[in-house]
């Protein structure tokens, strides 16, 4: 049987272009204002005081790259898809310029594992412009953090305000939210995202969503861009951006979502795009997620941690007695929960559908009464137990030393840094997070189904 090989592949073409223009043959029509829709009050948050088309044009590509990886499947064998996608923006020969198209190319197979080729035409109808709106910019802002609900976001940008002593901007990612809690809401900047994609009757046929990198990189560069910073600070520690790269399950291509591989080349599109240098800086990427947990809960004022999601289930998935939750044994619930361990932060049990992982059966952890029991749950619960389990088994392995290496050398590259130093600075993170993975399963017991499971275990 011949294998794949993505060179031989037909390339799925995509035209992101307005109602009035043609469509290239044998091409999927992503129209402007339809499949793409620009949000009028993400565009009123974003553009408060400088309206800038490359910015809104760069809206749009991160939209259109969105709209085709998620309605073209992965192929059964192999990883990698080829695209053709054409864009319409502002200034076409901007976009064509050989360094612009390049960089954006580079960055985004670097990203999805796919290829890519763009090209340009000018649109015929210019974004209409929001107007400006007053806004409070006395506070002297200095660094731009994308914002979640999550563990991570909330602690760094509590360490970082420590840190600085001065403004930072908190970009929200998929949320509505707000730079500050305090300020009234016409004050606010960059509180959702700018844009929506409608993938029409088949929707959404891929879930890997590796372009979901690219679309929260081009979100936070914008807004630093807007807001005259030249400093992002990547809220991610350890495991979460350098975990995905080391931890890769069958035939997936590494995932460089939040590597500072990656962020590097979203730099190299911000510098040719517009002149101007941007840099993402990662203050937590050698510290656990606990260690940076336990840091912030060191504060003076330490940040609140129970309305905080980690959480990838869908909200209707796990609630419970008409109150949202988390399912509590997904791979990032696992996490969570050995994080705040290792931190000491207590949680109430009733944060998660599964409320106890000291159970021999997983089925047995769920909250009494919880209706939506499946298969696939235990299946989370597995996969959950196994990813830490893969990251602990790598710390000190032989088998696996050139993986590390490799890794060690990508990011050496990314930050500027000795590769001796980042391998190892890797090397002892890894073997922080296993000491924490066996602490975890010790404080369940040696019936839980989560020693069973793994295979690094304290009761092995």
């Amino acid at each position: 049987m011949k294998s794949y090989n993505v060179a031989d592949a037909p390339y799925h073409r995509v035209d992101a272009i307005e109602s009035n223009q043609s469509v290239r043959a044998d091409s999927n029509a992503a129209v402007l204002d339809d499949a793409i829709k620009l949000s009028i009050e993400g565009l009123n948050d974003f553009f408060f005081a400088d309206w800038r088309p490359d910015l809104v044009d760069l809206l749009i590509v991160a939209a259109a790259v969105e709209f085709c990886d998620l309605s073209v499947r992965r192929p059964k064998l192999g990883w990698a898809r080829a695209f053709d996608l054409l864009v319409a923006v502002h200034e076409a020969a901007t976009w064509n310029a050989a360094p612009v198209r390049e960089a954006l190319e580079e960055a985004l197979a670097f990203l999805t594992g796919d290829l890519w080729r763009l090209s340009f035409i000018s649109r015929h109808e210019p974004v209409v412009r929001v107007k400006p709106r007053m806004l409070d910019l006395n506070t002297p802002d200095r660094v731009i953090i994308p914002y979640s609900d999550g563990l991570d976001s909330r602690a760094v940008a509590a360490i970082v305000e420590n840190e600085e002593k001065t403004g930072i901007v908190r970009v929200r990612l998929g949320t509505k939210g707000a730079d500050t809690s305090s300020q009234p809401r016409k004050k606010r900047r960059f509180m959702v995202v700018p844009y929506e994609v409608k993938l029409g009757k088949r929707g959404r046929v891929e879930s890997s969503a590796r372009s979901r990198g690219f679309k929260f990189a081009a979100i936070t560069g914008i807004a630093a861009q807007l807001a005259k910073v030249d400093r992002i600070v990547v809220t991610e520690s350890g495991q979460g951006a350098l975990g995905p790269v080391l931890v890769s399950s069958g035939q997936s291509y590494p995932d460089y979502r939040v590597h500072p591989a990656f962020t590097r080349r979203v730099e190299n599109v911000f510098t040719a795009l517009t002149g101007q240098a941007l840099r993402y800086e990662y203050p937590r990427i050698w510290f656990t997620k606990g260690e940076t947990l336990a840091a912030a809960n060191a504060l003076p004022k330490p940040p609140p941690w129970e309305d905080t999601r980690s959480c990838w289930q869908d909200s209707r998935r796990v609630s419970f007695a008409k109150h949202r939750r988390q399912c509590g044994i997904c791979a990032a619930c696992m996490l969570r929960r050995m994080s705040l361990h290792r931190a000491q932060i207590d949680e109430a049990p009733s944060s998660y559908i599964w409320e106890n992982l000291d159970v021999s059966e997983i089925r047995d952890g769920a909250v009494a009464g919880f209706m939506h029991m499946s298969r696939a749950f235990e299946e989370y619960a597995v996969a959950g137990v196994l990813h830490l389990d893969h990251l602990a088994g790598l710390a000190g392995s032989d088998l696996h030393r050139r993986a590390v290496q490799r890794v060690a050398r990508e990011t050496a590259s990314a930050l500027g840094q000795d590769m001796s130093t980042c391998e190892r600075l890797l090397k002892d993170l890894l073997a922080r997070h296993r000491s924490e993975w066996l602490a975890f399963q010790k404080s369940l017991g040696n019936s839980s189904f989560v020693g069973r499971i793994a295979l690094v275990s304290p009761w092995q």
